[in-house]
């Protein structure tokens, strides 16, 4: 009876006594009864008095319990931690609160293997310092296609732009927001931690893709402008390009355990892949395209000026 009337109250938001005891054939004490031993396992029940005055339920709404066998209750255990290395978090997730009240649902020889498995295995992921304070108002303009007005701050100077998200993804620590720009009318990827303020305009625009196809679409496919890119590796070289996922896939490793890289990009990604080995110094060396050894050279000439050498 009282997990149906939770999910009454739920669905209803605003009743009297008199619509429990109708919905649940009972009497008007009855259900006066019920809902009071509602209200003491928590649920956020106001009484409103007087003529017409009835209950509400406040603005978080209590789920009813879920049943669930102890292999499911590890994977959302695990599946929260994998969250606690981000500072940023939507929709104000507790997680050490949820985690609390799932290892407090279990049996007594359950949690004693959640806390061994806790203490051998972890999600493990920088922690990035940057907050990203506009998770939630992007997350909810990418469901319901809203247009944003945002300043960001972009590697030269600070931009004003108006985008409509498609979706937020993390990776790495940060969160991420591919959306449309409209004033461009491209999909560009915005670090969240770098946007520097966000209004909402009122408008809407649907990008026209959901997330997991265009992060499917991202992987997939061909370059419109390819170039090949071929780099040799020292074994550091191979261990360094191997953690990096764009290029894991394109790393062959030869007997001696050096290596080398060669793959197709883009050539709009060449002052990417530049600064990348440019940081792998003699880990690395690039053989082709000459353009991207042109920005290696350049940049390292530019280095060396800045220190007077």
């Amino acid at each position: 009876m009282l997990f149906d009337l939770i999910l009454y109250v739920n669905a209803k938001r605003r009743f009297t006594a008199e619509d429990v005891a109708q919905e649940f054939g009972v009497s008007v004490r009855t259900a006066h009864r019920y809902l009071a031993e509602l209200s003491g396992m928590g649920v956020p029940l106001y009484t409103e008095p007087g003529r017409g005055g009835g209950y509400r339920i406040l603005g978080s709404r209590m789920l009813p319990p879920v049943l669930m066998n102890e292999s499911e209750a590890f994977a959302i255990f695990f599946a929260f931690q994998s969250l606690k290395y981000y500072r940023s978090l939507p929709f104000e997730i507790d997680i050490a609160s949820v985690s609390r009240k799932l290892h407090a649902s279990l049996p007594p020889d359950a949690r004693q293997r959640i806390d061994r498995l806790d203490a051998v295995l972890s999600f493990w992921n920088k922690k990035r310092g940057a907050p990203s304070p506009y998770l939630r108002e992007i997350l909810e303009a990418a469901l319901d296609k809203r247009v944003l007005a945002i300043r960001y701050q972009s590697a030269r100077r600070d931009t004003s732009r108006e985008v409509a998200p498609i979706g937020v993804y993390a990776y790495d620590g940060y969160w991420y927001m591919p959306a449309v720009d409209l004033g461009r009318d491209d999909i560009r990827v915005f670090r969240l931690d770098r946007i520097l303020a966000l209004q909402t305009t009122g408008r809407q625009h649907d990008p026209g893709i959901r997330l997991d196809r265009w992060l499917d679409h991202l992987t997939a496919d061909e370059p419109d402008d390819p170039v090949r890119l071929r780099a040799e590796l020292t074994r550091e070289g191979v261990r360094r390009c191997m953690s990096q996922p764009w290029l894991e896939p394109h790393v062959r490793q030869t007997g001696d355990g050096r290596g080398y890289v060669d793959m197709i990009m883009d050539r709009s990604e060449i002052g990417f892949a530049a600064a990348f080995f440019l940081q792998l110094g003699t880990d690395a060396k690039v053989v082709r395209p000459a353009e991207v050894v042109n920005l290696i050279r350049e940049r390292l000439r530019d280095t060396m000026a800045h220190y007077g050498l």
